[in-house]
């Protein structure tokens, strides 16, 4: 394919379910003749930045510069290096998953931390009365806030479960005690109905509540309370606004009905939807939510602006974990900025088995990416697949922003691309066996932990100065 076909294919929405399908209209037209997004104006070049496929290709353009010695950031190794890091991943994948079935990276797994089966906990607590409607509700709010609140913790923080007297950390710290923040009412502005998140019990949080929640002491830090607090009261502001899609409470359960029963609560459910339709509803209501001025606007025509500088006032226009980068090129206003949409995607994964529990089919997982976060990422830098230039950089802090963290989570996202079908083949197990959500949790994640672990008692390679909304 010649260089100006990939350069205009991101001008159009792809048919794979990546793009702004209506609900229930999947592969009923083809996007990409149908809707081509105007990327000279703010709208269309905002729509275009919320695809995978603009990321996948950015992310491919990136990497074949790294690999042509054109980075000033990174080297990237050879076949030999990267055929090395997929037996690792498949050796962890087989530790993890000695039976047949791997289940999806999610937010659900953490929920599983130490061997309770919370989701249990969580049924038997809503009781036999609800149908299964409300129960993906009750998920959905709660998988929904987890996942906001699973920016890095930091090495000092702890959560110790009262029930079990069991001490988590990260990643499952943070999943188990939203957990219980949840169930004891938190995120629920009715008495009557603590199981349940709504925009009023968000808008009217108070970071000390949220930070006892959370076991929060001098003695016992969690990075980023005030920016994780900032982000759920963001959150409920964000759902009051917009009741078309979140009804009248205000609740993240609204996407439930918005999806799946296009024509309304009571319609039968269209019981088949796409990954990215997931995806595009979360980026499309709730990108205004994240604190980062990234947003498309007329005064970033020629680049000049700063990360973080000038946002925009219209929050259609805002891009959430979007980042600049000087050698991204791409059509119209969305040239120079890398997406990755870190937070929304590991909640579009985590929001997959709500739907499927509750009968909806969804299809074209593979259009998500991998997660461009300190364990994959940090998977590749350790087992020498992506190697600084100056090794001094693995010492110095750095910020979300910067022209070299952008480029280490674009590499990271193309290299995990060519790691899974790698994988697959140690493992002898098809695509469809095996998608990418499942090559992630098998996998690529725990691997990079397993790594962190051995190398640096866990620390991730690299040091990024985290407001608890991104890293």
């Amino acid at each position: 394919m010649s260089n100006s076909k990939e350069n205009s294919s991101s001008d159009h929405l792809p048919a794979d379910g990546s793009g702004s399908l209506p609900p229930g209209g999947a592969g009923d037209i083809d996007p990409a003749i149908e809707f081509a997004p105007d990327t000279s104006h703010p709208a269309g070049a905002a729509t275009v930045l919320r695809t995978t496929a603009a990321i996948r290709e950015r992310a491919a353009a990136l990497l074949a510069r790294a690999r042509r010695g054109e980075s000033q950031w990174f080297r990237v190794a050879g076949s030999d290096v990267l055929e090395d890091a997929a037996r690792t991943v498949a050796e962890v994948t087989r530790e993890r998953y000695p039976w047949d079935t791997i289940p999806y990276h999610s937010r659900w797994r953490h929920f599983e931390a130490g061997g309770v089966d919370r989701l249990k906990q969580l049924d038997e607590l809503l009781g036999k009365g609800v149908d299964a409607r409300q129960r993906a509700s009750a998920h959905i709010d709660l998988v929904l806030v987890s996942v906001l609140l699973d920016a890095g913790a930091g090495p000092g923080w702890h959560y110790t479960e009262p029930a079990t007297g069991e001490r988590y950390t990260r990643s499952e710290g943070l999943a188990v005690a939203s957990f219980h923040a949840f169930t004891s009412g938190l995120f629920s502005s009715n008495p009557d109905h603590p199981l349940q998140v709504d925009a009023a019990g968000l808008r009217g949080l108070v970071t000390d509540r949220l930070g006892d929640a959370f076991q929060v002491s001098d003695v016992n830090p969690l990075v980023g309370l005030a920016g994780r607090a900032v982000l759920l009261r963001r959150l409920g502001e964000a759902m009051s606004e917009q009741p078309e899609t979140f009804g009248d409470e205000g609740r993240p359960a609204g996407m439930f009905d918005a999806l799946v029963a296009p024509f309304g609560a009571a319609a039968p459910p269209t019981a088949e939807i796409t990954a990215h339709q997931i995806l595009s509803l979360l980026l499309e209501t709730l990108s205004r939510i994240w604190p980062s001025a990234n947003a498309i606007d007329s005064i970033a025509l020629d680049g000049s602006d700063t990360t973080g500088g000038i946002g925009s006032s219209d929050p259609a226009l805002a891009l959430g974990d979007c980042w600049r980068h000087s050698a991204v090129r791409g059509p119209g206003l969305t040239n120079g900025w890398m997406p990755f949409h870190k937070l929304s995607q590991w909640l579009t994964y985590s929001l997959l088995e709500p739907f499927e529990r509750a009968g909806v089919k969804v299809r074209h997982l593979d259009a998500l990416t991998a997660l461009p976060e300190y364990r994959n990422g940090g998977l590749l830098i350790d087992s020498g697949v992506i190697v600084p230039k100056d090794p001094a950089f693995l010492s110095r802090t750095w910020k979300a922003g910067d022209e070299f963290i952008v480029e280490w989570r674009a590499l990271t996202v193309a290299l995990l691309d060519e790691l899974a079908p790698r994988v697959r083949k140690i493992l002898d197990r098809t695509d469809e066996e095996l998608p990418l959500a499942c090559v992630l949790e098998g996998g690529t994640w725990a691997a990079g932990r397993v790594l962190a672990q051995r190398l640096r008692d866990g620390s991730p390679p690299l040091l990024i100065e985290s407001d608890g909304t991104v890293f």
